[in-house]
């Protein structure tokens, strides 16, 4: 059947609740290979009069000269069957907002945002920062996306990493999947690479955003990890089968990394980078920011450190996965526990005992009232907590005299 009968056919359908009609599903292919995603007048006009119809105007030249133009020289191109029968061949299929899987929970956010854009398109936002939703989403991986992306967190970072960030971001990636949550990034190298390691460590799912056809290898070094990802979690892509990954994708495939999580952590950025594009439309979003600092001196810390100390950003600093759950996860459900500090005998002793025992020397051994003279107090005070002192193992008698008690040699140690 031609793309023409099956738009006719699709227009003419009655439809069936939970059923995609294959002519609206092939109207989205069409649009999603016609139309750089992105463009917040498509998006309008699809919302208005629908994908099927916005599909027959476009190809019979009736639909608006903006959209036309838009679209170019494509719209008497059809390779909706080529697409869909090159992404079956790879295992991906082509995810609809009519379909149950659709991730419509956290994709509204691009809703809400994008129809706070000018009509005009002179005054719209450029195409690689607008936030406008997707017509549909290309899938390589066996789960279903709403579930994937329903607990997820995004980590990104620079491709040209250190090995400093290499491993916060692979420790968070691990722990994150062991705790339950998916990991979502951009399949590049450097952080994007370590982070999506990490999960896979943990035999958890993770998802790389590709700025190209799912069936392509970008980066071709990355071919054994982006396998492994489309094998237990899942590649997605605005772009069809096929599509190469120009620069300007990269930009707009941002936005639905920050748009299908919860919270998007940056690891490493330079003061101009991909990664502080993420973060800045995961902010725009009113998604959790978060930060991982790193060295003063490191030039892939700056663009870190600038959004923490950008105030009106709301970016908050974080240093484990307990951290990250704690901003993205329940109120008051997923707390990070208080970190671990070193204790000693001295912390619980009262005031009076800690000024005899700071009185005590270490080496020999003094009376009573040298120690009373040292600590401010009275020989009868110093001899009511020395006992408590000494059943602590906190000082010892010589014979002479009260001094510090010896600390304990370690386990194994030679006597």
């Amino acid at each position: 059947m031609s793309l023409d009968e099956d738009l006719e056919d699709a227009r003419t359908a009655v439809p069936v609740p939970g059923v995609v009609h294959p002519g609206v599903r092939r109207a989205r292919v069409w649009l999603s290979r016609a139309v750089e995603p992105g463009t917040v007048d498509v998006h309008r006009y699809v919302e208005d009069v629908g994908p099927v119809e916005a599909v027959r105007r476009v190809r019979a030249g009736t639909a608006p000269e903006r959209i036309r133009g838009l679209v170019g020289a494509r719209a008497r191109q059809d390779a909706t069957l080529a697409d869909l029968t090159r992404a079956e061949r790879c295992g991906a299929r082509f995810v609809v907002p009519e379909d149950p899987e659709w991730p419509a929970y956290p994709l509204h956010a691009l809703t809400v945002a994008v129809a706070d854009e000018p009509l005009a398109h002179r005054d719209q936002s450029d195409r690689t920062r607008a936030l406008v939703p997707p017509i549909g989403l290309w899938v390589r991986g066996a789960g279903r996306l709403d579930l994937l992306v329903d607990r997820s967190v995004a980590v990104v970072g620079s491709r040209a990493s250190t090995a400093y960030g290499e491993h916060v971001a692979a420790e968070l990636g691990h722990q994150l999947g062991e705790r339950g949550w998916t990991v979502v990034s951009g399949g590049a190298f450097g952080i994007d690479a370590a982070a999506h390691r990490g999960a896979l460590a943990a035999e958890a799912p993770t998802i790389a955003v590709l700025a190209c056809g799912v069936d392509r290898v970008y980066p071709a070094a990355n071919s054994a990890l982006l396998a492994r990802i489309a094998e237990t979690g899942m590649l997605v892509s605005e772009w069809p089968p096929g599509c190469a990954p120009l620069r300007h994708r990269f930009l707009v495939r941002n936005r639905l990394i920050a748009a299908l999580t919860r919270g998007t952590v940056v690891v490493e950025a330079a003061a101009r980078s991909g990664a502080q594009a993420t973060a800045n439309r995961a902010r725009d979003l009113g998604r959790a920011l978060m930060v991982v600092p790193g060295p003063v001196t490191s030039a892939l810390s700056v663009g870190c450190h600038e959004l923490l100390r950008d105030s009106a950003g709301g970016a908050v600093l974080v240093a484990s996965a307990a951290h990250v759950i704690e901003a993205v996860g329940g109120i008051g459900t997923d707390l990070a526990p208080p970190p671990e500090r070193p204790t000693s005998p001295r912390d619980e002793l009262p005031e009076l005992a800690a000024r005899v025992l700071d009185a005590c020397p270490v080496r020999i051994g003094v009376s009573a009232e040298r120690l009373a003279s040292t600590a401010g107090c009275t020989v009868l005070d110093v001899l009511r907590v020395l006992p408590s002192l000494e059943l602590a193992d906190l000082v010892q008698w010589t014979g002479t005299g009260w001094r510090l008690a010896p600390p304990p040699k370690p386990h194994g140690a030679a006597p």
